[in-house]
C-alpha cells in the first residue's frame, strides 16, 4: 500500500498486488469458516464446568466485567468475523430459550466443527457431513429421552428443584453460597408459578442489588423493593395495613398548555395567588385522604410546600418512582395506576400488609420494602455484595437458576450432569453408526467423538488427566450399562452423578445438541465468502 498525489495535489492510496488477491471459495472458504468457529469455542472451553476459569472483559469506556457465563462473554466481545457472529447468536439463542448451558452449546459446536474439518480433509463432501450430523443429532436426542428421569415436586417438596439449581450455580463465582441462592431462586419461581398450567412469568420476579454487606445477606422479599425513601424525613418509616394510592399525576397546580404571563403588582394579588395555589394542594391531599389512602406513591416530584402539607396531614408519600416499578407495585398490591386525582376511588387503592423503610450500614442509603401484598405473585430477590461486579455476576447467576427452575416446572424430566449424558449419547451414536452403510456413517462417528470432547473439557478444567478419565468413565458406563457415570470434577470420590446430585434439565441438553448441529450445518454449507468490495 502506498500514498500518492494526483496533479491537483489530492492524495490517493495505491494498493499493490491487488490482481493477485483471490476470494475464498470452496474447500478453502469452508476451512476458514471452521477456523473462525473453533477460535470462538476455544475461548469459552476453559470456562466450562464447576472448575472453569473466569474471563475479564473490558468495555471501550473502561467498565470491567468478570464472568464465566458464555452468553455474557460472547455478548461483550467485539467480534468482526461473520462466522464468529453466528457462534455469538448460537449462545444467545440458548440463553433466550433455556437460560442455561450457553458455554456448553458453543463448546459442543466447536468440537463438531473440528471433527468436520478432519472429514473435509479426507475428501468427504460437506453435504454428506451435514446429513450425517443431522442423523446423529436425532439419535442423541432420542437417547436423551430414553435415559431421562422424571421427578415429582410440589410446594412442600422443593428439594429436586433446589438440587438442579445448585448444579447450575456450581460453575459460577457464587458457588460458595449455591445452596441458599438456589433455595431463593426456587421459592421465587414457585411464588409466581401457575402449577396447573405449568407456566411461569419471570417478569413478576424483580432482581435488585445494592453494594454493601455480603453475599449471604441476599434475601427474597415477598413483595416489591423500591430504591427510594419517604419524601419527608419526619414521615413514619413503617406503615401496617397500608392502602396505597399509585399516581402518575404530579402534586402541583395545573399549568396552561399555551404561553402565559401573570402580572402581580400588589401584595393582595400575590396573597390571592398563593391562597389559590395552597387550595390546589389542599384539594389534592384531601382527595387522597377521602378515599382512605394511607400512603401515596407518585411517579413525579412535588415541591416543598406540597411535601410539608402531606407531612402535616399524616399522609406519607414517595416521589420519583419509575414507571416499571409503578407497574410492579400495582400488580403486587392489586391497585390501579391513577392518571388524574378526579379518578381516584377506594377501589383503585393497592393494599399491602407492611410498608417499611430500611437503612443500610453506616451510609444514608435507604430502600422501601412493600411486603405481604394483596397479590403475592410479585417478588423481589434483593442481592448484597462487596462490589458492583459481584452483584452483576450474582444477578446473571440467579437468572440462570430462575430459568432452570422454570424449565423444570414446564417439563420435569432431568438427565444427569458431569458429562454423563454426553458420554452415554456418544456410546449410543457410535453403536448406531454401524446401521448406516453410506458415507454418512463417518460423520455419525465423528459426531460421537465430538460429544466426548465436552467431557474431555470438563476433565481438563478440573485438573484431571482427560484421556484416562474419559476412558475409565466410558468403560464403566458400558460395563455396568449405567448412564449416570460422569466426570468427578469436584473430587468427591464417586463418578455416579446420581449420588452427587448433579442434575441438568432434559430440554436444556436437547436444545444444546440441536442448536449446535443447526449452526454447524449452516457453516458447512457456506462455500463462498463475498464481501462488499467484491461487487
Amino acid at each position: 500500500m502506498a500514498l500518492a498525489f494526483d496533479e491537483y495535489g489530492r492524495p490517493f492510496i495505491i494498493v499493490k498486488e491487488q490482481e493477485q488477491k483471490t476470494r475464498l471459495r470452496g474447500i478453502e472458504a469452508q476451512k476458514a469458516n471452521i477456523s473462525a468457529g473453533k477460535a470462538v469455542a476455544r475461548i469459552l472451553r476453559t470456562s466450562l464446568g464447576p472448575k472453569g476459569m473466569d474471563k475479564m472483559l473490558q468495555s471501550p469506556d473502561g467498565d470491567v466485567t468478570i464472568t464465566n457465563d458464555g452468553a455474557t462473554i460472547l455478548e461483550q466481545m467485539d467480534v468482526d468475523n461473520q462466522i464468529a457472529k453466528l457462534m455469538v447468536e448460537l449462545s444467545r439463542s440458548q440463553d433466550y430459550e433455556i437460560g442455561d448451558g450457553t458455554t456448553g452449546v458453543v463448546v459442543m459446536a466447536g468440537a463438531v466443527l473440528e471433527q468436520a474439518e478432519r472429514l473435509l480433509e479426507r475428501g468427504i463432501h460437506p453435504i454428506w457431513i451435514a446429513e450425517g450430523y443431522e442423523m446423529a443429532s436425532r439419535i442423541a436426542v432420542e437417547h436423551l429421552d430414553h435415559i431421562a428421569q422424571k421427578f415429582d415436586f410440589g410446594p412442600t417438596n422443593i428439594e429436586p428443584l433446589v438440587q438442579t439449581c445448585m448444579t447450575t450455580l456450581s460453575s459460577k463465582i457464587v458457588n460458595r453460597c449455591k445452596r441458599p441462592l438456589a433455595e431463593i431462586a426456587v421459592e421465587a419461581v414457585l411464588s409466581v408459578a401457575d402449577l396447573e398450567r405449568k407456566d411461569v412469568n419471570l417478569d413478576l420476579i424483580k432482581v435488585e442489588g445494592k453494594v454493601g454487606g455480603k453475599l449471604e445477606d441476599t434475601e427474597l422479599v415477598y413483595g416489591i423493593t423500591v430504591d427510594k425513601d419517604m419524601s419527608h424525613p419526619q414521615m413514619p418509616k413503617k406503615i401496617e395495613d397500608a392502602k396505597i394510592a399509585i399516581l402518575t399525576c404530579p402534586f402541583e397546580p395545573p399549568k396552561p398548555k399555551t404561553k402565559h404571563k401573570v402580572d402581580i403588582d400588589t401584595v393582595e394579588k400575590f396573597q390571592t395567588l398563593r391562597q389559590q395555589e395552597q387550595k390546589y394542594f389542599d384539594d389534592m391531599v384531601q382527595k387522597c385522604k377521602d378515599v382512605g389512602a394511607t400512603l401515596v406513591i407518585c411517579q413525579w416530584g412535588f415541591d416543598d410546600e406540597a411535601n410539608h402539607l402531606l407531612m402535616h396531614r399524616n399522609l406519607p408519600a414517595v416521589r420519583w418512582v419509575g414507571g416499571v416499578e409503578l407497574e410492579l407495585i400495582a400488580i403486587a398490591t392489586g391497585g390501579r395506576i391513577v392518571p388524574r386525582f378526579q379518578e381516584l376511588t377506594p377501589e383503585k387503592l393497592g393494599r399491602a400488609g407492611l410498608v417499611r423503610e430500611k437503612s443500610f450500614g453506616t451510609t444514608k442509603d435507604k430502600m422501601l420494602y412493600i411486603e405481604h401484598c394483596a397479590n403475592s405473585r410479585a417478588v423481589t430477590i434483593f442481592i448484597r455484595g462487596g462490589n458492583k461486579m459481584m452483584i452483576e455476576e450474582t444477578k446473571r447467576s440467579i437468572h440462570d437458576a430462575l430459568c432452570v427452575a422454570r424449565n423444570l416446572i414446564r417439563n420435569n424430566s432431568i438427565v444427569y450432569g458431569g458429562g454423563s449424558a454426553e458420554i452415554s449419547c456418544s456410546i449410543a451414536v457410535e453403536a448406531a453408526a454401524d446401521k448406516y452403510p453410506g458415507v454418512e456413517q463417518y460423520a455419525i462417528r465423528a459426531f460421537a467423538d465430538a460429544l466426548d470432547s465436552v467431557s474431555i473439557a470438563l476433565a481438563e478444567n478440573s485438573g484431571l488427566q482427560p484421556i484416562e478419565t474419559l476412558s475409565a468413565v466410558k468403560s464403566q458406563q458400558i460395563k455396568e450399562n449405567n448412564p449416570h457415570f460422569g466426570i468427578d470434577c469436584n473430587d468427591v470420590g464417586t463418578n455416579d452423578m446420581r449420588e452427587q446430585n448433579v442434575f441438568e434439565t432434559l430440554i436444556g441438553k436437547q436444545q444444546q445438541i440441536l442448536l449446535a448441529t443447526q449452526v454447524v450445518k449452516m457453516i458447512l454449507k457456506i462455500d463462498d465468502v463475498i464481501s462488499p468490495s467484491d461487487y
